[in-house]
């Protein structure tokens, strides 16, 4: 339940306020120049520090306990840990029985029995993204160099002009409030041809891991839902030469499942933090009645101001999967490629 991955197989674990998360990567070739510092680029994008992130200030240091040796992959399982030195396990004591609203405390118990750790949300918590953000650090090492990300905050709140992105998420600040975004993500340069139909689309196992980010309640590839109301004179896509360039994307880069070698765009759903500050009125186990919460702690008002470089992890470890697979299971050269 906590695995994904043919060829580049992922094993995430820990919980929020555990000593460590971390991820186990296996599947990697060997000879992958890498290093701790590679991975800091894209952890700086994802730590808070901005108004509307939550106050929790993690140095989120990788540390590379295997598969590395010189400074290169060596084939073994890579593992990457973060440890866990910020916390406030007390703020979540209330929370063992008085669950918060559309959070996962609730289901937890019910599902492990009661045995779940529920500090800062145990294993449901987006602190294990940093995990995530580590993988997708080295998933792009798997890439074709020429693959390019560009991950963008399109909407905030419902706002999609970014001039007003501070003043919506400072209104919800100045609330107790928190407010949901919308995140894009475009790659370039994906080579054509990857991906299968089906299980195993393109959009199949980069929907399986843009899901498994907490908060992530929507994706769609090119535009969507949008589609829907149109004419497929209106939506086809028209190729225009041989190397498959088309005249508009509408379909985000993929057909019959499979990678068309033009952008991938991804647009992802981020719901609203459900721990505000306001006081709600929910389930008490305790007493077997509805009483108000009031939830301590500390919180982001707008998770997805640090989930952008999550989305692009999620698509690069996708992307690398794919990447892998095409290596093993390229066809045999023709009669005519033999000479």
């Amino acid at each position: 339940m906590n695995r994904f991955g043919n060829a580049f197989r992922l094993s995430i674990f820990g919980e929020s306020h555990g000593p460590a998360i971390g991820i186990t990567i296996d599947g990697l070739p060997a000879g992958i120049p890498l290093c701790e510092a590679d991975f800091e680029a894209d952890l700086a994008r994802r730590r808070s520090g901005a108004r509307g992130t939550t106050p929790r200030r993690e140095a989120d240091r990788p540390q590379l306990l295997s598969g590395l040796y010189g400074g290169h992959t060596t084939g073994a399982p890579l593992t990457i840990l973060f440890a866990n030195e910020d916390t406030r396990s007390g703020d979540y004591a209330e929370l063992t029985h008085h669950f918060r609203p559309s959070h996962a405390d609730r289901v937890a118990a019910v599902k492990f029995g009661g045995w779940n750790d529920p500090r800062g949300g145990g294993s449901f918590s987006a602190r294990l993204t940093a995990a995530l953000v580590a993988a997708g650090v080295v998933a792009k090492r798997v890439l074709p160099a020429s693959v390019r990300f560009a991950t963008r905050l399109a909407a905030v709140g419902g706002e999609q002009d970014p001039a007003r992105f501070e003043h919506v998420i400072e209104a919800a600040c100045t609330a107790g409030d928190s407010v949901g975004g919308l995140i894009e993500c475009c790659a370039e340069e994906v080579p054509c041809g990857w991906g299968d139909p089906f299980f195993d689309s393109v959009e199949s196992l980069a929907a399986h891991l843009l899901f498994a980010i907490p908060a992530v309640k929507g994706v769609e590839f090119g535009d969507g839902f949008a589609v829907a109301a149109r004419r497929g004179s209106e939506n086809n896509d028209r190729i225009l030469d041989a190397a498959g360039t088309t005249a508009t994307n509408h379909a985000g880069g993929i057909d019959g499942g499979i990678a068309n070698g033009n952008p991938i765009v991804v647009r992802v759903a981020v719901k609203p933090t459900p721990s505000i500050a306001l006081p709600q009125e929910t389930f008490d186990a305790a007493t077997g009645r509805v009483a108000p919460l009031t939830i301590r702690g500390r919180h982001d008002a707008c998770v997805a101001l640090r989930g952008a470089v999550v989305v692009e992890a999620a698509l690069a470890i996708a992307l690398a999967d794919l990447a892998l697979r095409e290596r093993t299971n390229r066809p045999r050269p023709t009669q005519a490629e033999n000479g």
